[in-house]
């Protein structure tokens, strides 16, 4: 099952978006979610915070800022290769 995991911290507007995004999509094509409060870990705060909402698939960057649904439908359903 494919891993899907949300960079993101309270009060962002995009980060809201981003979730809902991920959600809806989720609902179609089963995968594991998770959300990072980036506020909660020192690194992840240095790492993501001019760049959140960050989605990874699989351990792997696929969108930062914006999620393109029908782009994450796809990347979805590429066979994963590693």
């Amino acid at each position: 099952m494919r891993s899907v995991i949300l960079y993101s911290r309270p009060g962002c507007c995009l980060c809201d978006d981003a979730r809902v995004i991920v959600e809806r999509v989720r609902r179609r094509r089963p995968f594991a979610f998770a959300e990072r409060d980036i506020e909660a870990d020192d690194a992840l705060l240095r790492a993501y915070l001019e760049r959140i909402p960050v989605v990874t698939i699989d351990g792997v960057e696929a969108f930062e800022l914006f999620v393109d649904e029908s782009e994450l439908e796809r990347r979805l359903d590429m066979v994963h290769t590693g």
